[in-house]
């Protein structure tokens, strides 16, 4: 890149401050106007509303851009102490309403539309949702932000900006197709791109010793292939309290264009194949890691993201504080999200030994009292693990350094416990065998100062299975942050009729402070009360109805019960189970068992992951069982069936709100908190679960009367475990005998012969983990229960109501409040209000302006 590009020149206050935008009515669609016919070059003639998005997106834009200023200049004025959120997944959803609601101009916006024509519900369905996750984990790291920037918390996320998202999903005849999701194809209103703040990312070579000015011995890696880092920021505004946090995503491209003597030579695809090796790193969201080129890939994405975003940090360090190092832990905490950044240990203490020149013992004092450690899951098979050999090809200097955290390691491992090889086997950071590993979720421990569950059982069985050897060395590293959601998006945005009838009887600051639902509590019983919340719900579902018949071709009832999952498809996550239920409703209808019938309509989403066999397969009989159902007269409005193909953080907003039973029924000892579960029971879902992740509190907050329990406890399945018979649970329960039969029978796939065998044979496994012919039984007691309660209306809803009032305690900003208790210590910070009148400049502009340039370029970045 062209380094005199971004020269650094005199600060400009005339040209940086200007006057505050007006929010009104007015100036916004003049704002507009501006922008639709100047910017964008629109006219009368113009029908595509993407345009007239594009256009507000700008003008609110330009409303967030003077608060994330000045939010940056307060941050750097009160020298806080900060942290960094590193996570590979942000499924952020759509910015334009979730801006403005923030904003606190809803009613201005609508208003500036309405004058032009235009409305807000429109231009928002024109954006596409960005395409930087593909499930909870990312949807949860989106909440964070959210959450930090409302309580005006000093923390910055980075990222990777995939120009791919993992896939859109389509339907062929029940089977899954993946499709490009090319979401980055048209201009992202919502980010500035920051070339000046482009790093350098290192790959290959090899590590040489050489002697420095002093004599150490020390290690350099030299002959790589390095490749650069451009930042991409995107604003995170809090609620209404001008406050703009970041998110900063790199973009992946190469040191140069291409080669001239190769193109000269005539060899063209030779000269751009350093352009397309470097550009693919953050091309595709997670390849497949099922070969080996997914795993090269893959393990590249977590690298650059950890080096790009801890050479950013330690580049602003210097600038503002120079090689005061010794104060580095003290303002900074870096947290890991999963274990997908565990490279960011080892590669802070390579920049802080080979870059800065510190001593291994500095280094790594300051790297244990930064790094925190996020666990998102209790499969063993989701801690990543890479080859060493793969190591040594992409990042042998990295490899070095673990290979000496290792060493170290174990001798502390061996003072406590002397003799015991086989602990030391088993808690080494390489594990041995034909192909050795990196166990990275064991580096992420070693060199964090805190490792947390996100759920109460997920931290409790951390502690005694997956990570029990570190807990009984390292008892206090271990704390639990259960997960939540913002309100702001899942409640205030998505279901604007639930939110206005809230705020009508308790106020707005809910919004702020999510436990003051629970003065809904004394409502449940008011008759005219529950009038109003049916009616929301009964508008809910007419919405999620629409949805359902445009993307699935059924018609939904909003009189029946609409029984809803949608989740990433799993084995453990029990889609499976939930089919069969269907199924046995499918037998009991034509046995004509319809007595005291409750109608039900059942939708399922959810995408696989692209080399998963066997969620593909749910998948096709999920579709073929609705098929079947769907177009049986027999069954008629009693049972409808929907899959909702490439599920998504928009849809989901439609989701839920017009739901009314929430399916949480993952293998108890599985899942790790969910947060589906969260948003479901904020919107007055009623929930029937296991009792697995956060769905344990969930009951315990809104009690276990308006919560349909069913299932083997976590203990409980390690029992059964043992001497698992799914033959004898089959054959002892009628209903789930008649439902096998169909199923062998090909009923559901008559003119495609055995293509559900392998979905027959897991069920009857002895070996099957998820245990889903033993909590059958259980499961269709519980869905019994469900639908008798649902025929008292009146109690529903009185549930309904009892489950929004309990879910206070599963809003993200009382998880960031935790976070920042026990793990950052940070203290808040408010940006300069920009409400009205003239901004106060900030004092390094104050400094320029009153004569004093030299200590105002000091701290100037």
């Amino acid at each position: 890149m062209n380094s005199t590009r971004f020269k650094k020149s005199r600060p400009c206050p005339e040209l940086t401050e200007a006057p505050p935008l007006q929010m009104d009515p007015v100036n916004l669609a003049k704002d507009f106007r501006h922008y639709y016919a100047h910017h964008l070059g629109r006219d009368k003639h113009c029908r595509l509303t993407h345009y007239a998005y594009e256009a507000m997106a700008l003008v609110v834009r330009d409303r967030l851009m003077e608060r994330w200023k000045s939010t940056r200049y307060a941050y750097e004025e009160s020298d806080c102490r900060r942290a960094y959120y590193l996570s590979l997944e942000y499924l952020m959803g759509r910015s334009l309403g979730n801006s403005i609601l923030n904003l606190g101009v809803v009613d201005e916006v609508s208003k500036a539309l309405y004058g032009l024509g235009l409305e807000l519900e429109e231009l928002a369905e024109a954006e596409q949702d960005a395409g930087l996750g593909n499930g909870g984990l990312g949807r949860l790291a989106a909440c964070f932000l959210d959450s930090c920037a409302t309580l005006q918390l000093p923390v910055q996320g980075y990222g990777i900006r995939y120009e791919y998202g993992m896939f859109r999903q389509r339907l062929d005849n029940g089977y899954q197709i993946e499709e490009p999701d090319h979401w980055l194809g048209a201009v992202n209103r919502w980010e500035v791109e920051r070339p000046e703040y482009t790093q350098r990312v290192k790959f290959g070579g090899r590590s040489e010793p050489y002697r420095d000015h002093s004599g150490t011995l020390r290690w350099r890696w030299v002959e790589t292939r390095d490749v650069l880092a451009i930042p991409y920021d995107v604003p995170v505004p809090g609620h209404q309290n001008g406050t703009v946090n970041t998110l900063r995503l790199w973009k992946a491209v190469a040191t140069a264009e291409f080669d001239l003597g190769e193109f000269n030579a005539g060899d063209y695809p030779g000269s751009v194949a350093a352009k397309n090796e470097a550009e693919k790193i953050t091309m595709v969201l997670y390849p497949n890691d099922s070969s080996e080129n997914g795993k090269d890939l893959r393990l590249r994405q977590q690298y650059f993201l950890a080096s790009a975003s801890l050479q950013d940090v330690m580049e602003k360090w210097s600038k503002i504080q120079g090689n005061q190092l010794s104060r580095f832990a003290e303002k900074n905490c870096f947290q890991l999200n999963d274990t997908h950044p565990s490279c960011a240990v080892a590669e802070l203490m390579r920049l802080l030994i080979d870059e800065q020149g510190m001593t291994w013992d500095q280094a790594w004092e300051t790297t244990q009292k930064t790094m925190a450690y996020t666990n998102h899951t209790l499969l063993p098979e989701a801690l990543e693990k890479w080859p060493v050999r793969l190591f040594e090809q992409l990042l042998p200097r990295l490899l070095d350094i673990i290979y000496e955290i290792n060493a170290r390691f174990l001798k502390q491992v061996a003072q406590r416990w002397p003799g015991d090889l086989e602990r030391q086997r088993r808690m080494s950071i390489i594990e041995e065998g034909p192909e050795p590993q990196v166990r990275m979720a064991y580096l992420a421990i070693v060199g964090s100062f805190s490792v947390n569950g996100v759920a109460e059982l997920h931290s409790q069985l951390l502690q005694q299975g997956l990570f029990k050897d570190f807990y009984e060395l390292w008892p206090e590293k271990f704390n639990n942050k259960t997960n939540g959601v913002t309100q702001r998006r899942w409640l205030a945005w998505c279901n604007q009729g639930l939110s206005e009838l809230i705020s009508e009887r308790i106020g707005e600051g809910w919004v702020t402070e999510l436990e003051q639902l629970s003065q809904l509590k004394p409502l449940a019983e008011d008759a005219e009360f529950q009038g109003q919340w049916q009616h929301v719900k009964h508008q809910n579902k007419l919405r999620l109805a629409e949805l359902v018949r445009a993307e699935c071709g059924v018609a939904f009832a909003p009189e029946a019960m609409f029984d809803v999952q949608v989740k990433r498809i799993h084995e453990y996550k029990r889609q499976l189970l939930n089919i069969l239920h269907v199924i046995h409703l499918y037998d009991r209808i034509k046995r004509g068992d319809t007595a005291n019938w409750t109608p039900r309509c059942v939708l399922i989403g959810g995408k696989a992951a692209p080399g998963y066999a066997m969620a593909k397969q749910i998948i096709k009989l999920i579709c073929n069982v609705a098929e079947v159902v769907n177009n049986d007269p027999a069954v008629g409005d009693l049972l409808k069936v929907a899959f909702i193909p490439n599920y998504r953080v928009s849809a989901m907003e439609v989701i839920c709100p017009g739901t009314d039973l929430s399916e949480q029924i993952s293998t108890a000892g599985k899942e790790a908190s969910g947060t589906g579960n969260m948003k479901f029971m904020m919107n007055g879902a009623l929930t029937i679960g296991t009792l697995d992740g956060a769905n344990i509190e969930i009951r315990e907050e809104v009690g276990s009367e308006n919560f349909f329990l069913f299932g083997l406890t976590a203990t409980e399945v390690e029992v059964v475990r043992r001497d698992y018979n799914p033959a004898g649970f089959i054959n002892a329960d009628e209903n789930l005998y008649r439902v096998m039969q169909l199923l062998r029978s090909g009923h559901f796939n008559q003119c495609e012969a055995n293509i559900f065998d392998s979905i027959i044979q897991a069920i009857y496994s002895p070996h099957d983990p998820w245990l889903v012919a033993a909590d059958f039984s259980s499961y269709v007691a519980a869905q019994q229960q469900a639908a008798r309660a649902y025929q008292d209306q009146h109690g529903w809803t009185k549930m309904s109501i009892l489950n929004s009032a309990a879910s206070g305690k599963f809003s993200t900003d009382r998880t960031m409040q935790d976070y920042n208790r026990d793990i950052w210590r940070l203290e808040p910070v408010s940006a300069m209000q920009v409400t009205g009148g003239a901004p106060r400049l900030p004092r390094r502009i104050e400094e320029l302006v009153n004569g004093e340039p030299q200590k105002a370029f000091a701290r100037t970045d």
